[in-house]
C-alpha cells in the first residue's frame, strides 16, 4: 500500500515574495495584486490581512476601503512557479517521487522511506521543521491516497497521519469541500444540509452518482483508495534509489569522494542482489541551505561496480560547491536492466575483454566529451544514401539491419551536403559525364558506371507531391589521375521545368 505526503502552503505567494524581497517585507497587512479582465484584484493575502476580512479574488478598491493601511505589491506568478519547482527538487532528500499540486502544494510518495527517520511522525516533523526554518509555513498530512492526504492537509489537523487503511475515520468529520468537488456540486451538497464527509459516505452509491454526478463519486473513491489517482511526478518514480544522511555536514573533497563511493556501494548492492545493472547514475549533494547539486554519469554497458562508478564521478566533484556543508547525498540509477554475472578474467572470452578494457575507456570518453560525441556508425535499411547509416552506442549490440549491397558500392567518404559540379559534358539523355569541374579543378573522365536511379522515400510521408525532381541519377566515375568520384544528376535533359544539375556527393578511397 502506498503512502502519500501532501504539503500545502496557504500563503505560498506571500512567503515567497518576502523571501525574494526581505528588506521590503512589511509586518502590517500585506497583499499581492493581479489584473483580471482589466480589474485589479487581490491575488494573495497575508495572515494579518486575512484576519481583517480580506481574501484572494477581492477587488483592490474594496480591500483598500476596508483596510486603508493595507500594503500591496505586484504578484509574480512565474517566480512562484519557479520556486515551487525548486522546492520539488529539494524534496528529493525525502522522496524520489515528487509531484506539484496546483500552484501552492506538493505530493510526495513516501512509500518505504520512513524507516530512514525511524517513523513517519519523525519524518514529517523533520520535513515541516526544515520548511518553517526557511520561512515557508506548510500544512502537511500523510495518508494512503493523494485525495485523503489533500483533504487532511487542507481541512484536517495539521500534521495528521492516517494509519494504513484508516483514513475513512479521519475524513468523516471534514466538510464536503475536502473531497475536491466542483463549486456547483459543493453548493448543491450544502443546500441539502450535508455538512460532513461521513454523511456523504452513508449515501448509497447509485443515488449519490445520479444526484451529484460520476465525478463526485470518483473523488470519494479516490480518497478512500477504491479508485486509483494518477500523479504527474517531476521525475518518474524510480525504485533504484539510495540515500545517506550525515550527523554533521561535510565539505572536504576527500569526504565527498568517500561518500560518493559509499552511496554507490549501497545502491550497487541492491542491484547485484536483483541481478541488474544500470546505464546511467545521477547523484545529488544536498547542502544545508536547501540547494541540491546534481551530477550524472553514463555507462556504455549496464554495470553495478561501485568503485568504477565513483571513479567516473571523481573528476566532476571539483564542480560541486559544498557551501556551508553537505548533509544528505542521494543516488538514483536509470535505465536499469537485467545482466548476467560475468567472469572478471581475460580467459573468459571477448565479453570479459570488453568489460575490463574497452568499456571503461568508452565510459571515460563519454563522461569527458559528452554522450553525443562518442558513437559508432551502424547500417540502416534505406536506399537513400544520407539515411543508410545511423548512430548507435559504442558497445551496443549489432543491429539487425542488413549492410549495403556490394554490387552497388557506396563511397568511403559521403559529404554531409552535396557540392555543385560545373562545366559538365555528357551525352543526353542518360550517359555519364566525360568531363566536369569541381572545386575549381577540371577532371576528364576515363571510366564510368551508371546510372543508378535513387528516389526519395515518398511512402514515409515526407514528400507531399511526388515528381521527377525527387529522383537522382548516380554515376561512379574515375578521372585520368585515378581519383574516383560519386556524382549525381538531378533533373532531366529536355525538360524546361526541371533543368538538369550535377552534384558531387562522395569520394571513393
Amino acid at each position: 500500500m502506498s503512502r502519500i505526503l501532501c504539503a500545502w502552503s496557504p500563503s505560498w505567494a506571500i512567503a515567497n515574495w518576502r523571501r525574494r524581497y526581505p528588506s521590503d517585507s512589511p509586518a502590517e497587512p500585506f497583499a499581492l495584486l493581479e489584473t483580471v479582465r482589466a480589474v485589479r484584484r487581490l491575488s494573495a493575502v497575508s495572515w494579518e490581512a486575512a484576519s481583517l476580512g480580506l481574501h484572494p479574488g477581492q477587488k483592490a478598491t474594496d480591500a483598500m476601503a476596508l483596510v486603508p493601511e493595507l500594503v500591496t505589491a505586484e504578484a509574480e506568478p512565474e517566480a512562484d512557479a519557479a520556486a515551487l519547482t525548486a522546492l520539488a527538487d529539494w524534496c528529493v532528500r525525502f522522496s524520489p517521487a515528487v509531484a506539484a499540486d496546483g500552484a501552492d502544494g506538493l505530493f510526495l510518495d513516501v512509500t518505504g522511506v520512513d524507516h530512514l527517520w525511524d517513523g513517519e511522525d519523525r519524518m514529517l516533523d523533520d520535513f515541516r521543521g526544515r520548511l518553517a526554518a526557511n520561512g515557508l509555513p506548510f500544512r502537511c498530512a500523510i495518508a494512503d491516497t493523494p485525495g485523503a492526504a489533500w483533504a487532511l492537509a487542507h481541512f484536517g489537523e495539521d500534521g495528521a497521519i492516517a494509519s494504513a487503511g484508516g483514513q475513512a475515520a479521519l475524513l468523516a468529520p471534514l466538510p464536503p469541500a475536502a473531497m475536491r468537488l466542483s463549486t456547483e456540486t459543493w453548493a448543491q451538497i450544502e443546500r441539502l444540509g450535508l455538512r460532513q464527509v461521513g454523511q456523504l459516505l452513508s449515501i448509497p452509491r447509485a443515488p449519490f452518482a445520479r444526484r451529484f454526478g460520476r465525478a463526485a463519486l470518483a473523488r470519494l473513491d479516490q480518497a478512500l483508495g477504491r479508485e486509483k489517482e494518477a500523479l504527474t511526478f517531476r521525475r518518474p518514480p524510480n525504485p533504484w534509489f539510495a540515500r545517506l544522511a550525515f550527523a554533521e555536514p561535510i565539505s572536504v573533497p576527500e569526504d565527498m569522494a568517500r561518500v560518493t563511493f559509499d552511496v554507490a556501494a549501497k545502491l550497487c548492492a541492491r542491484l547485484e542482489t536483483e541481478g541488474r545493472g544500470a546505464r546511467r547514475f545521477e547523484i545529488a549533494f544536498h547542502r544545508v541551505d536547501g540547494r541540491a547539486l546534481p551530477l550524472a554519469i553514463g555507462l556504455s554497458l549496464p554495470g553495478r561496480d561501485a568503485k568504477r562508478i565513483a571513479k567516473l564521478f571523481a573528476p566532476k566533484l571539483e564542480t560541486v560547491d559544498p557551501g556551508f556543508g553537505i548533509e544528505v547525498v542521494t543516488l538514483v540509477a536509470h535505465d536499469v536492466e537485467p545482466i548476467s554475472g560475468r567472469q572478471a578474467r581475460l580467459d573468459s572470452g571477448r565479453e570479459a575483454t570488453v568489460e575490463e578494457g574497452l568499456a571503461p575507456l568508452v565510459d571515460r570518453l563519454i563522461n569527458r566529451l559528452g554522450e553525443e560525441r562518442v558513437w559508432r556508425a551502424v547500417p540502416v535499411e534505406s536506399h537513400v544514401p544520407e539515411l543508410a547509416v545511423g548512430r548507435a552506442r559504442p558497445l551496443a549490440a549489432p543491429p539487425q539491419a542488413r549492410a549495403w549491397d556490394r554490387e552497388t558500392p557506396r563511397p568511403t567518404r559521403l559529404f554531409r551536403r552535396p557540392e555543385p559540379v560545373e562545366a559538365v559534358l555528357a551525352l543526353t539523355p542518360d550517359d555519364p559525364p566525360t568531363q566536369f569541374r569541381w572545386r575549381g579543378q577540371l577532371h576528364r573522365v576515363r571510366r564510368a558506371e551508371g546510372p543508378e536511379r535513387i528516389g526519395e522515400e515518398w511512402w514515409k510521408g515526407a514528400i507531399e507531391d511526388v515528381r521527377i525532381g525527387h529522383i537522382r541519377d548516380y554515376y561512379r566515375v574515375e578521372d585520368e589521375a585515378g581519383a574516383r568520384f560519386w556524382l549525381f544528376r538531378a533533373g532531366l535533359y529536355g525538360d524546361p521545368a526541371i533543368p538538369p544539375k550535377w552534384w558531387m556527393h562522395g569520394l571513393f578511397g
